[in-house]
């Protein structure tokens, strides 16, 4: 039986290659879309790297050298308002303070605290992917389909 799967780009930022590595894998092994990774150390390193037309969802950790987290998801919210790029804190804070700080105030989407299983995470994505899947058939295709 053939399978169609979406291509989603996907940004991976950590400053610990371990957690991008971890990130990566979980989300091959989820099997909810086929993901083509692009990696960034730091939030900073993130916004050279990132463009709507380019990445179709990133993964973000929280606390990072020059530029954090939550810092690059209020830059990237800032800076193209009316775009709707999946932005996901995967995170060592747990408070209910920090998820809604970055989901209320700063806007990101979904909220992952480390450890994380692959439960979590299928659950918090699943959601996105498929937001990710109804955008680019609106656009006309603008995200390829693949046969497995």
């Amino acid at each position: 039986m053939e399978v169609c799967q979406l291509k989603v780009r996907a940004l991976v930022v950590d400053d610990s290659r371990v957690m991008r590595n971890m990130v990566m894998q979980e989300l091959r092994r989820s099997g909810l879309a086929d993901f083509e990774f692009t990696e960034a150390e730091n939030g900073a390193d993130a916004l050279k790297k990132f463009h709507p037309s380019k990445i179709d969802i990133v993964f973000i950790d929280w606390n990072m050298p020059k530029m954090s987290g939550i810092e690059f998801v209020r830059k990237v919210r800032s800076t193209w308002k009316n775009e709707q790029t999946p932005l996901v804190m995967i995170t060592s804070e747990k408070t209910v303070g920090k998820a809604e700080e970055a989901l209320d105030s700063a806007g990101a989407n979904a909220f992952i605290s480390k450890p994380f299983t692959a439960e979590m995470l299928d659950r918090k994505i699943a959601p996105l992917i498929k937001d990710i899947e109804a955008r680019g058939s609106s656009r006309g295709g603008f995200f390829s389909r693949l046969v497995k």
